[in-house]
């Protein structure tokens, strides 16, 4: 009976444990199924700022030659070099002793011819009553009246060698002729100038500040294309905003306007160069600086704009996840486009009414139940601080950066905008090597191409280069920059290719990139190495521009071309980035 009654008990036992566990097992998966809380915003058709962004360099408004206008030696430097100075302000003084002696001379010339021209007028003045009364002959009269001209006439030639005289001593006082920054003196004191050698320093008015930047034929061509179609609405020319971005990062207080604008294709770079005027009253900003300008006021019309936060990028592009009818979660790719500081562009792939999911999209899977909460569309305006910390971006669309995706990493994607408008390159995460380019894993810096935008190879092209290991693991990228014959300027494709390399770095916190020029293969050998250092040094300040920071940056000497070398690979700077580059 005992035996019997502990059996019963163990079987109900093992019974009420078997029940409790299939509870459990059913109760799991409900509560692993629980709708994920969402912000949605619904999709309205809207006009959306869009900034342009490019790479400029700072240039006088007017730069002055201080140059002699006389023969002499030069007896004394007044100012300061490298100094402020003020117009009227004496600069230099020439030795002033000989051109004292000159005006000196002339003044006696004119004493003597204004004495002749006394006896002369006198002489006349007595022959013409003789005249009258037929005392002298009228040949007597005619003498006397040449006489009197040509005195007159030798006079006012000894009054103008006494005002040349006195111009050419005045000039040995030489004076600013406008207000700005003085550079260093070219001659020393005791030199000899003469028209050979009469440049003596120059003198570069700071306030206003020029900002020269170029916009590409290709580029052109696309804003008066989406301009025409009313895709764009761009504001009168001189009523776009321009916003400095200094190299630090730091924006520059004051704002300009465009000013002037070429009325020609440059056959040399393919561009068109454009000016604003930007005031510079505490002269904070020098020429020859390289800053990025931002131009503000042009609008996307009745475009589809989402946050930020809502683009992801995969391996197959850019998407979003959307919330459908029945409350489940959607995975849609988009076609992503300008990047304003808070709102993304999105050229294609969305619809007026769909729900984009703004946040918690980590937790996401398709097919997953959301509870849903719309939230307001925040107010399309422009981030400036937010812009001022990202890469140059193109006519088209500003530089993007890549979004991690809550899965794992995500790949950058260069791509380009529109018909050829430049290249633009996404800085991506991918475990812990950086990529910047294809989505495969091969890293590249920047796209070649564009071939109408008249630079190549031959003269400011850029390519971009990277090595994979069978191991996947990504070998330092290799970029070239290729600039025209004798110049030391980036064009336009190159800055967004150099851009693409600052978001690589900014990706990849231990990697340094290492700058090195070339030679040209022709011409003098010493020019060649200085012209190489030059384009070296504009590359490092364009990085440093992008956000770079100069720690990170190994400059190399340049590199002398070998005979077996193409021509065009000698007007060319290597830019390697890799984890563990040296000085």
């Amino acid at each position: 009976m005992m035996r019997a009654l502990h059996v019963f008990t163990t079987g109900l036992a093992i019974t009420v444990l078997a029940t409790l566990s299939g509870c459990h097992d059913k109760q799991a998966p409900e509560a692993a199924r629980a709708p994920v809380n969402v912000d949605v915003v619904e999709v309205a058709l809207r006009d959306v700022p869009v900034p342009f962004d490019y790479v400029g360099q700072t240039e006088s408004s007017q730069q002055v030659e201080i140059r002699a206008r006389v023969n002499g030696f030069l007896e004394k430097r007044v100012y300061q070099e490298g100094a402020m100075v003020h117009q009227g302000d004496v600069m230099f003084v020439m030795d002033r002793k000989p051109f004292e002696a000159a005006l000196d001379a002339a003044r006696a010339e004119m004493a003597q011819q204004k004495a002749r021209l006394d006896t002369a007028q006198a002489n006349l003045n007595r022959v013409r009553p003789l005249v009258a009364k037929n005392a002298l002959s009228q040949k007597d009269l005619d003498d006397s009246v040449g006489q009197q001209q040509a005195a007159a006439a030798a006079l006012e030639q000894a009054r103008a060698n006494v005002t040349s005289a006195n111009l050419n001593l005045g000039y040995t006082t030489i004076t600013a002729p406008v207000t700005g920054l003085s550079s260093f003196a070219k001659k020393q004191d005791g030199s000899y100038i003469d028209s050979s050698n009469s440049l003596l320093t120059y003198v570069a008015k700071l306030d206003p500040m020029w900002i020269n930047f170029s916009l590409s034929e290709n580029e052109m061509l696309q804003l008066r294309a989406q301009t025409a179609n009313g895709t764009l609405k761009l504001p009168p020319l001189g009523d776009l905003e321009a916003v400095i971005v200094l190299a630090d990062g730091s924006i520059y207080p004051q704002r300009g306007h465009i000013a002037f604008r070429d009325a020609a294709l440059s056959s040399e770079t393919g561009t068109y160069l454009i000016r604003a005027a930007v005031p510079n009253p505490a002269g904070s900003l020098r020429p020859g600086q390289f800053v990025r300008i931002k131009l503000l006021g042009a609008q996307r019309s009745a475009a589809v704009a989402v946050p930020q936060g809502a683009v992801m990028q995969g391996p197959r592009g850019e998407y979003v996840w959307t919330v459908d009818k029945d409350g489940k979660a959607q995975q849609r790719a988009i076609e992503a486009g300008e990047w304003n500081g808070n709102d993304w562009v999105v050229n294609s792939g969305l619809q007026v009414g769909d729900r984009v999911v703004i946040d918690n999209a980590m937790r996401l899977m398709p097919g997953a139940a959301v509870n849903a909460r719309v939230v307001p569309l925040p107010a399309a305006s422009v981030n400036i601080a937010a812009i001022a910390g990202g890469a140059g971006g193109t006519a088209g669309g500003g530089g993007k950066a890549a979004d991690q995706s809550g899965a794992g990493a995500t790949t950058g994607a260069a791509r380009q905008n529109g018909a050829g408008a430049g290249a633009q390159g996404g800085a991506a995460q991918s475990g812990t090597s950086a990529t910047a380019g294809a989505a495969g894993g091969a890293a590249t810096a920047g796209a070649a191409g564009n071939g109408t935008s008249g630079t190549n190879s031959a003269n400011g092209n850029s390519s971009a280069q990277a090595n994979t290991t069978a191991a996947g693991a990504t070998q330092p990228a290799h970029t070239e920059l290729f600039f025209a014959v004798g110049s030391a300027s980036l064009d336009r494709e190159s800055a967004d290719t150099l851009a693409a390399v600052a978001r690589q770095l900014a990706s990849s916190p231990g990697a340094r990139v290492a700058i090195s020029g070339y030679t040209d293969a022709t011409g003098s050998y010493a020019d060649n190495v200085k012209l190489a250092a030059a384009r070296a040094a504009t590359v490092r300040s364009a990085l440093i521009v992008a956000g770079v920071d100069v720690a990170r940056i190994d400059m190399h000497r340049p590199a002398r071309i070998v005979a077996t070398d193409a021509p065009g690979k000698s007007r060319r700077v290597d830019v390697t980035l890799s984890p563990t580059t040296g000085g």
